[in-house]
This record gives structure tokens, C-alpha cells and sequence, in this order.
């Protein structure tokens, strides 16, 4: 916690004066016009990664970047389902990104049952990707499937948000537009997926 604190202070110390003015706009009300869908992990956040100021990104994080299929409003926990809801229906969104990243730890468990075994809801969630797993074209190279799987959860992520009705609904009128996503945590470089589905790096 100490090393949480540190940082509050620093924040007040050093960035505060500078946003004061703009976190008391931002108490009225949000109005982002964006939201990243992206992983849990520690070194891919969104708003560093997109020089985004506060009030600028929506964004949902969980394991691998996923998407969940649309299912019906039930008994069961839908914590990024309502996250979406939420945004899409409440937010003045134009845009939906889905932003996997490289050296993807959910894609690694994907890959290895193994690695989720021992880790509580870890499995369910992981099998989420398993139509991706099973569209993998390369062979016994890891390195190159770990690769293909993280750029094919994107698309699967996308796939999925089109089965909720009311993003489909925005997508066929022309009021919000998808986009797909990679990040290399090495290199710092962003992959953008073209409408064919083919990833290219932003220059």
C-alpha cells in the first residue's frame, strides 16, 4: 500500500494542479467516446498506451481480452456483458475496441490446460477461447501459435459483440464501428486488424 500512497502523492503533487479543472468537468458526468476492451495484464494499460487523458477511454479488462457469447439476463454474474450494456447504451460511443496483447497469459492457459488448473473460475473462462484454439492453422511452433491465437481472440471478441442486439443494432446503422487490436509489450508496437482480418503494424 505504501507504494500505492507514493504514487496519490505524486498525483496530487505533480498532476493534480495541471487537472483540476478538468476532473471538476468530469464530475458532472462522463462522456467517452470510446471503449477498449483489453486484458487484465499489468503491462498493457489502455489509457498509457493510447496517451488517453481521464474521461477519454471506457474501458472493461479481464482475462485475455474476452468477450463473452450474448446470453439472456439469468441467475449468473455477467460482469463484462453489463460493463458492455453499460457503455454502449449509456455512453455516447463511436467506437469498440478489442486490444489483445503478445505474451498473453490467457492465451498461454488456452494453450495449456495445465496452467489454469489450480487457479479457481480460470478454466471457464479460458474455454471461452477455445473456437479460436481450434481455427490454429500453424503447426508444433509455439512461439507462432501463441502469436495466431492472440490475433484470433480479437477476432473471435469481435465475432461475439455482434451477437449482443444492441450492438448490432448501432453497428448496422452506422453509429459505432469495431476494431481489432494487438499490442507487443517488447517492442511497444500496435498491430490494427484491417476489415479482411489481417493485422498491420501502426507506423
Amino acid at each position: 500500500m505504501d507504494r500505492l500512497i507514493d504514487g496519490y502523492r505524486e498525483f496530487r503533487r505533480a498532476r493534480w494542479p495541471e487537472e483540476r479543472a478538468h476532473y471538476a468537468e468530469l464530475s458532472k458526468g462522463q462522456s467517452p467516446e470510446f471503449l477498449v476492451i483489453a486484458c487484465s495484464d499489468s503491462r498493457v494499460d489502455p489509457a498509457t498506451i493510447f496517451s488517453a487523458r481521464p474521461g477519454e477511454l471506457f474501458v472493461i479488462r479481464n482475462v485475455a481480452a474476452i468477450v463473452p457469447p450474448y446470453e439472456p439476463e439469468d441467475a449468473t454474474h455477467h460482469g463484462t456483458s453489463a460493463a458492455l450494456a453499460f457503455a454502449v447504451l449509456q455512453l455516447p460511443l463511436r467506437g469498440i475496441l478489442v486490444m489483445g496483447h503478445a505474451q498473453c497469459g490467457g492465451i498461454a492457459a488456452a494453450l495449456d490446460n495445465r496452467i489454469a488448473q489450480n487457479v479457481p473460475f480460470l478454466s471457464a473462462w479460458i474455454e471461452l477461447l477455445e473456437p479460436a484454439r481450434q481455427r490454429l492453422t500453424v503447426g508444433e511452433d509455439h512461439a507462432a501459435r501463441h502469436t495466431e491465437m492472440e490475433r484470433d481472440s480479437v477476432r473471435l471478441s469481435l465475432e461475439r459483440l455482434m451477437t449482443f442486439p444492441f450492438v448490432a443494432e448501432r453497428v448496422n446503422a452506422g453509429a459505432l464501428t469495431l476494431y481489432g487490436a494487438r499490442f507487443g509489450i517488447a517492442d511497444g508496437q500496435l498491430e490494427v486488424m484491417g476489415e479482411d482480418g489481417t493485422f498491420t503494424i501502426v507506423e
